[in-house]
């Protein structure tokens, strides 16, 4: 036998794909049971919001433009994000039922992953959208319209498919020949490929990758477009008319901090310095969760056209109603 058929002989005797992995959750955290109280009423917080959201501009057609587009891809991704989470979670840690088979475990990161990176890249389409707006006004509709929106948003959906399996895929390469307990309360990334015993170097780059195209890349843009966007508004006249422009943006802007800083805080205290497992749970399934639960509040349901839209399908339903009834 050659040496190159003795290794390989050797590499495939110690290659080693689990049945299963073994999700720790959080260790010595007392009172835990009313964190997983709130998950349960924030996932059905998220489900009635947003689904409501979806209605509303599905039924008014007045709705059916660029802007409340990206709106409902958002509404959308959040829906599927929490639901691909937090009943998971729950069933995992509420039931006990922490053993999880190694394809169910990749399979579910897979499908956080990227609900995660298209809400970040949802935000920079807002971002877009809010950029044309304010320093192209005139040109808006001929710039912003359905098939440009449709394109970017059907452009972002296949490149994180792509990436995302690319990503997850690698961990295949992988032998886990030591510990099989994943420190998170769900099947994370690092906290998976970090249990692998041979070489990770790929996946190490891809993390790296993917952490730049999810969270790096949009924080610049979105940063980039609101230095123009200042720009514009400081060539406006009044300040009346600046602080009414503005206020378009507050809402983007609230969103992008509630959905950027958590994430990216975690990430960049994990590489740097040592952070307990347990607050980088929190911070992680705090980062999936709270966007989700208060983008419909913030962003749509208290803005006068969604506003304007509920009156007008309740009154349209309060007339279909006395005329059945009469």
């Amino acid at each position: 036998m050659t040496p190159e058929e003795r290794a390989l002989t050797n590499f495939n005797a110690t290659f080693v794909r689990p049945a299963k992995f073994y999700v720790s959750g959080f260790s010595n955290v007392a009172h835990i049971k009313y964190y997983y109280v709130f998950l349960f009423f924030a996932y059905i917080i998220t489900v009635l919001g947003n689904s409501f959201l979806l209605s509303i501009i599905y039924l008014d057609k007045t709705l059916h433009t660029p802007k409340y587009m990206i709106v409902l891809n958002l509404a959308f991704t959040d829906l599927c994000g929490s639901t691909a989470l937090i009943p998971k979670v729950l069933d995992t840690l509420v039931f006990d039922r922490r053993y999880i088979v190694y394809e169910a475990c990749l399979s579910h990161m897979f499908f956080i992953l990227v609900f995660v990176s298209i809400q970040s890249w949802t935000l920079v389409t807002m971002a877009y959208d809010r950029f044309i707006a304010i320093c192209f006004p005139l040109r808006y509709h001929s710039i912003v319209t359905k098939p440009v929106i449709a394109a970017m948003l059907l452009f972002v959906w296949a490149f994180f498919f792509c990436l995302l399996a690319l990503l997850v895929g690698s961990i295949d390469r992988l032998s886990f020949c030591r510990s099989l307990v994943v420190k998170s309360i769900y099947c994370d990334h690092a906290p998976v490929y970090l249990l692998a015993c041979n070489d990770t170097s790929l996946n190490n780059i891809l993390a790296y990758v993917t952490f730049v195209v999810v969270l790096c890349i949009p924080l610049v843009l979105i940063a980039l477009t609101y230095v123009c966007i200042s720009v514009a508004l400081s060539r406006i006249a009044t300040g009346a008319e600046r602080l009414k422009a503005f206020q378009t943006c507050t809402s983007h802007l609230i969103l992008v901090a509630i959905f950027f800083l958590p994430i990216v805080g975690t990430n960049v205290a994990a590489v740097t310095t040592f952070i307990h497992p347990n607050a980088r749970i929190i911070n992680s399934s705090l980062t999936h969760i709270v966007p989700a639960l208060l983008n419909p509040i913030i962003y749509s349901l208290k803005t006068e056209e969604v506003l304007i839209s509920i009156k007008k399908l309740c009154k349209r339903n309060r007339i279909q109603n006395t005329t059945k009834t009469g």
